[in-house]
């Protein structure tokens, strides 16, 4: 009978994890805002350049947000009109489009993690 040794890094494994899916959220939320800015409405592009991301390691969520005083009016309001190719809730829309690419930056990561 042959003896088996093992030793669970458990800790190291989930910090690990936890490292991966905050670089893959990262890159998704980059891929979701670049995205965006493909149909975002555009007149100036100061609403286009006032577009920013955030990942809260902690929570392991990310956000991609727009600062400008008008933003959430030309995002909601699917009245006003746009240029070819642009279009009101180009955020919702474009999340909602790319969510599985989305999914798969954060799930690559964290395979590459547990391969490592």
């Amino acid at each position: 009978m042959n003896d088996v040794r093992m030793t669970w890094h458990g800790q190291r494994v989930s910090e690990a994890v936890a490292q991966a899916a905050v670089r893959g959220l990262r890159d998704g939320a980059e891929h979701l805002l670049t995205t965006a800015n493909y149909t975002i409405p555009l007149e100036t592009g100061d609403m286009m350049r006032s577009g920013v991301l955030d990942v809260d390691e902690e929570r392991l969520e990310a956000s991609v947000s727009y600062d400008t005083p008008y933003a959430v009016t030309q995002h909601e309001d699917t009245t006003l009109r746009h240029d070819p190719g642009r279009r009101a809730k180009w955020l919702e829309k474009t999340l909602n489009e790319e969510r599985s690419k989305i999914q798969r930056y954060i799930e690559d990561k964290i395979k590459d993690a547990l391969r490592g």
